[in-house]
């Protein structure tokens, strides 16, 4: 799967916050030139992120390689945002990280996970769809459409 294992995983605090930031805005820059402007993600607050969300960091020989952000609701864990540093995608750190939520959200006890996507984001769709997220709907948003996704977990 990983070939840069081991992976550590340690929740974000507010000192984090910029090194959050940073791969965030590395992981999204290749989709600016597609959308015509910056992904969401790349405009968030992420010092107010890493206070009120769940943001776990995934550190590969120490270096910061990806991040999955979640947030707990009373029925369903929302992944706000899953990024994987340039150097590090394509090795399967994505998917481990929406296995780390999915993990996350049985701990909770809830019985599914949501997301949102760009439709120009089919890379990113083609492997929710692989890991079993479901299309729910789309939506306009921003002269484009934004792709709701949806995971029920077996065994609720």
């Amino acid at each position: 799967m990983i070939a840069l294992s081991p992976i550590h995983i340690h929740r974000a605090t507010s000192t984090d916050a910029p090194a959050v930031r940073h791969l965030v805005r590395e992981a999204y820059a290749k989709w600016v030139p597609i959308m015509g402007r910056e992904p969401m993600p790349m405009q968030a607050d992420y010092d107010l992120a890493v206070r009120e969300h769940e943001v776990d960091l995934a550190y590969v020989r120490e270096e910061l390689a990806g991040l999955v952000e979640m947030i707990v609701h009373a029925d369903h864990l929302f992944i706000e945002n899953v990024a994987v540093s340039p150097g590090h995608q394509g090795l399967g750190l994505g998917r481990f990280l929406m296995g780390h939520a999915e993990r996350r959200a049985q701990a909770l006890g809830l019985g599914s996970l949501r997301l949102l996507t760009a439709h120009v984001m089919e890379p990113n769709i083609r492997l929710y769809s692989s890991i079993g997220y479901q299309v729910d709907r789309t939506e306009p948003f921003m002269g484009g459409h934004t792709v709701c996704m949806s995971k029920q977990i077996l065994g609720e």
